[in-house]
């Protein structure tokens, strides 16, 4: 008898319902025992001060208040004898929700994580965690001012220039095509721009008999490698938002000098690596038996549709300003005491809520400058991409905090031992849960708040950064199935055995280059 997979789902949402009557029992027996602890703990110490002189009296009090501390921390971290259910069926849970999500993709995985986080709430009576409402924020707001630049034209004009620069330096294109790609993302805070940029890369290294594969897999790498060195990406804002609610005072600056030129350092050995991968097009026999057919040959050595390269002065315009929004963001993360005014406490506000109102005001004036219709912003695809992420980070980021804080205690002692003596198995835990999520900025902020309680340092965690990189691994994101697909040749490949793929090695290259090269910046810096 054939089981659907939907059959299947239902089958584990009856079995953990089931199943939770007896864990509540154990969860009951470990919260009366904290319980008791609670009542020891609170027994009040018999007064002797009169007995003893001032400082002896003060010495007492400071050894209480020490014991009651004492007592709070170890009820806290106490960990209910079913733990290990509770965790291991959500986890099991959650890798449910991941899978149809990313089965359905696009804002399926953030329609499945509230139904996610309804099942932990309703089977598993737990307190929801808290939902990502100041990235989502950040996000819509960069979102918004860098659709602006599509839809004046701005973005297509960047990608001239870039091409222009390709065109010009056509031997030079397995590290120019990274490089440009990587710029763009920078500029503008998403992977996604890429797509326009591919087609050129493709028709300039086809008619110089360069192996497409080479360029067009490291250019995809590089368009989500660049996201943790730009400023006005969901996962900076994401990454300013998680120091500043713990309380640590890690700026925007003190990120990006880290990230950037560890990323560029993985970029540049994937570029140096890939210059030889695979057979050049003369003795590929794949490929000369394709352009024996003439019909095929033309489809490969095509022209591109002819693009004007004519462009408004609304473009220049709208791009002009927004280069000078991002410098002026860039110029308060490093000045924010001058420039900012103070909170209620006397420090300078908050740089991710400081990235929100500067990019709409950013937006606002691109708006006034250029004056184009605020209909034209939201019908672009840079407008769209940008809403899909920001509802997918807000439902699976939502499900995975909830499901590490209700079990953070037994969590901890899984991993406090090993992540402490060996601070790079931390980047491995976040390389692994970024090949699912398909977000840096969602994988940031599903493990670095883990990393944080874990007192992992700062400088450590930093330079584990570029890991939350790694969905290439399973080649199924849009700008590896865009290269793909834009490879007429056939050189690029998403491969037969699902991971020998044409972006597995280079990424694998960068992503732990930028690792190493981190964890040597942090001492040096």
């Amino acid at each position: 008898m054939k089981i659907s997979v939907k059959m299947r789902l239902c089958l584990f949402m009856i079995i953990t319902g089931v199943t939770f009557g007896f864990a509540n029992k154990a969860e009951s027996k470990t919260k009366e025992s904290i319980v008791v602890e609670q009542k020891i703990a609170d027994v009040p110490i018999p007064d002797v001060s009169k007995a003893i002189d001032a400082k002896e009296t003060t010495a007492r009090q400071k050894a209480q208040g020490d014991s009651v501390k004492k007592a709070e921390t170890n009820t806290e971290k106490a960990i209910p004898a079913n733990a290990p259910f509770l965790f291991w069926s959500q986890l099991v849970l959650l890798l449910v929700i991941i899978y149809f999500g990313i089965k359905y993709g696009g804002i399926a995985l953030g329609m499945l994580g509230g139904l996610g986080v309804t099942l932990l709430v309703f089977l598993y009576g737990v307190e929801p965690g808290k939902p990502p409402i100041e990235v989502m924020l950040i996000i819509l707001a960069v979102v918004t001012t860098s659709s602006s630049l599509e839809a004046t034209g701005a973005l297509n004009l960047i990608v001239s220039y870039a091409e222009k620069l390709l065109r010009k330096n056509p031997n030079k294109i397995v590290f120019l095509a990274p490089l440009t790609s990587f710029t763009l993302t920078m500029l503008v805070g998403t992977g996604h721009a890429v797509y326009p940029l591919l087609p050129v890369i493709y028709d300039v290294s086809i008619k110089n008999k360069i192996r497409p594969e080479r360029p067009m897999a490291m250019a995809a790498i590089c368009s989500q490698l660049g996201i943790t060195a730009s400023p006005i990406s969901a996962a900076a804002a994401a990454l300013v938002g998680i120091f500043a609610a713990a309380n640590l005072h890690v700026s925007l600056i003190d990120i990006l000098k880290i990230t950037i030129p560890s990323c560029l350092a993985g970029l540049l050995l994937a570029a140096l690596w890939s210059l030889k991968r695979g057979k050049d097009l003369e003795n590929d026999p794949d490929f000369q038996e394709k352009i024996k057919d003439e019909e095929q040959r033309k489809y490969i050595f095509g022209d591109l549709e002819k693009q004007t390269n004519k462009f408004e002065k609304k473009s220049k315009t709208a791009l002009a300003l927004f280069l000078l929004g991002i410098l002026g963001i860039v110029i308060i993360a490093i000045f924010p005491e001058a420039i900012l005014p103070l909170d209620k406490e006397g420090n300078p506000l908050k740089m991710s809520i400081v990235l929100q109102f500067v990019m709409l005001a950013v937006g606002a004036i691109i708006l006034f400058a250029t004056k184009i219709s605020a209909k034209s912003i939201s019908d672009t695809k840079v407008f769209n991409a940008g809403m899909v992420a920001a509802i997918m980070i807000f439902g699976i980021a939502w499900m995975s905090d909830t499901v590490i804080e209700n079990n953070k205690p037994y969590i901890l002692s899984l991993i406090s031992e090993t992540v402490t003596a060996h601070p790079w198995t931390f980047a491995l835990a976040m390389f692994c849960a970024s090949a699912f999520l398909k977000s840096q900025a969602a994988t940031l902020l599903v493990i670095m708040p883990l990393g944080i309680s874990l007192g992992i340092p700062t400088p450590v965690l930093i330079a584990c950064i570029p890991a939350s990189y790694a969905y290439f691994f399973f080649c199924f994101y849009p700008s590896d199935l865009a290269a793909i697909n834009f490879d007429r040749s056939g050189t690029t490949k998403a491969g037969s055995w699902i991971l020998n793929h044409s972006f597995m090695i280079p990424g694998m290259i960068a992503v732990w280059t930028a690792v190493i090269v981190g964890f040597g910046l942090v001492k040096l810096l």
